[in-house]
């Protein structure tokens, strides 16, 4: 069987739920070895011990770490490269989407605060740490491992458009990750060092499923979806995989966009999906 990541060091943030734990058991499925870190650190020793059972050759460990806090994401990376002795994919993907998040008007500024403190600020610092880990990796033919690696930051499809349902801060935060993305990919382009962001549409996870409190608020989204549903996080961690794996090997400061066609669209078609969404791997 040829896996796509073998020999491979990842450090997922946010890899106890959603995209994260998807992107956490795909990873594994692959051949890469991963620190699993959440700040919800049973979340995250619960996805290392399903890996753990379905791949007795991998090694995940779970790994408290606030993102919000510059000296947590380097006690990640320093753990990452202590464990395993290098790092080769940082998934910058932990973040929030808060309640009271609104417009210019509503939204106080301590949610502004927060939501950048933990959405852009947070992967300023995996960029930061994971590129002084990257260019210290060893090089080793046999395996296939090189210096450098990929770093991909989880963006989000507001950030490319605008939406009368304001969420102002995580809007703002998300345009701030493209554009920081795009600069570090261009300064570090030369090491060997791939960064880009990925941006999900609207998905079905608990961080938008709680945001959209009722059955108005979901319908609102869905009738601009051209696929008529909401994505998978499974759906999300297969494009993370691409950017995280040699498959991307010439692809650096993209705007990787996973929306069903949502940027797209003008007008929709009516009537139901033809096809399911694919099955998670939590199950």
């Amino acid at each position: 069987m040829s896996f796509r990541l073998p020999n491979r060091v990842a450090l997922i943030t946010g890899a106890g739920s959603g995209i994260g734990l998807e992107s956490s058991l795909l990873f594994a499925q692959e051949g890469a070895n991963i620190l699993l870190c959440d700040i919800n650190l049973g979340a995250a020793q619960k996805a290392a011990d399903l890996i753990a059972k379905r791949s007795s050759n991998i090694k995940a460990i779970a790994f408290k770490c606030d993102v919000a806090k510059e000296q947590d994401i380097k006690n990640a990376v320093d753990e990452a490269v202590k464990e395993f002795g290098r790092l080769d994919i940082m998934f910058n993907n932990a973040g929030i989407m808060h309640p009271q998040d609104d417009n210019a008007l509503n939204t106080e500024e301590r949610i502004w605060d927060l939501t950048m403190q933990i959405n852009l600020k947070g992967v300023w610092w995996g960029c930061k740490y994971a590129i002084l880990a990257m260019r210290n990796n060893p090089t080793d033919e046999a395996k296939g491992l090189h210096t450098g690696g990929s770093i991909v930051n989880t963006a989000s499809f507001v950030a490319l458009r605008g939406a009368a349902t304001p969420q102002l801060a995580y809007t703002a935060s998300k345009g701030g990750v493209l554009a920081m993305t795009r600069e570090l990919a261009m300064v570090h382009a030369r090491e060997g060092i791939r960064i880009n962001s990925l941006c999900p549409g609207p998905l079905n996870t608990p961080l938008l499923m709680d945001f959209l409190r009722t059955d108005e608020m979901k319908q609102r989204r869905l009738v601009h979806l051209p696929m008529g549903r909401f994505g998978e996080a499974i759906e999300q961690a297969k494009a993370a995989l691409f950017l995280a794996s040699d498959d991307s090997s010439y692809v650096t400061g993209s705007d990787f966009t996973v929306d069903g066609g949502l940027s797209a669209a003008y007008v929709t078609a009516i009537g139901e999906p033809a096809l399911p969404p694919p099955k998670s791997l939590i199950k």
